[in-house]
C-alpha cells in the first residue's frame, strides 16, 4: 500500500467495512482484490463497457470510472448483494431460461442495470418497452448473446412484475 492509503468506511451489500485503501484505486478493484467480491468485472476501464456496474447509494455507476475513496460513508450493492437480497432472482431465472448468458462475462452488469431499469418500471405502474429496455442496456455489451435473448429476459421479468401487482 503506498502512502496515499486513506481509511473509508462504507457498506457494502449491507455490511459495514472499514478499510485503508489507495488514493487512486477504483471502486471494482477494491470490491475484487480487497473484498473478494469478484461479480463484478473488469473489462475496458474506460467506463464503455459496464462490466463493472454496481450501485452506490441506489444508483447505477461504472466502478472503473469511481474511486474506492469517493464512497466513504456511502452504501455500494454488487452483483452478489442484489443475488444474495432475492431483488434479482427472478431475472437470473429468466437469464437462464431464455440462454440470456452464455460466457457470462456481462451478466453481472446486464442483472444490475437491468435490475434499475425493472425497479423504475415497477414504481411507475408501467411496462418498458423493447427499445427502452435496448437503450437501457446500450451502455453494456456482450459479445456472445446479441442481445436478442438479453431483451426477452428482461421484458418477461417486466410483464410477469406487473402482472404480479
Amino acid at each position: 500500500m503506498s502512502d496515499t492509503a486513506l481509511s473509508i468506511t462504507l457498506i457494502v451489500n449491507g455490511e459495514t467495512v472499514s478499510e485503508r485503501v489507495d488514493a487512486r484505486k477504483t471502486l471494482v478493484d477494491f470490491l475484487r482484490e480487497d473484498l473478494a467480491l469478484t461479480g463484478s468485472h473488469v473489462g475496458c476501464e474506460h467506463g464503455v463497457c459496464g462490466t463493472c456496474t454496481v450501485r452506490v447509494n441506489g444508483e447505477i455507476v461504472r466502478g472503473c470510472l469511481m474511486l474506492a475513496v469517493q464512497c466513504d460513508g456511502a452504501t455500494v450493492e454488487t452483483v452478489e448483494g442484489l443475488s444474495d437480497s432475492g431483488e434479482i432472482a427472478d431475472l437470473q431465472a429468466a437469464f437462464e431460461q431464455r440462454n440470456a448468458l452464455q460466457c457470462g462475462y456481462c451478466t453481472p452488469g446486464m442483472l444490475a442495470t437491468a435490475q434499475d431499469l425493472l425497479k423504475r418500471a415497477q414504481t411507475s405502474g408501467r411496462v418498458p418497452s423493447r427499445d427502452e429496455i435496448r437503450e437501457q442496456l446500450s451502455g453494456n455489451y456482450c459479445r456472445c448473446t446479441g442481445y436478442h435473448a438479453i431483451v426477452d429476459a428482461v421484458e418477461a421479468v417486466a410483464i410477469a412484475r406487473a402482472e404480479a401487482k
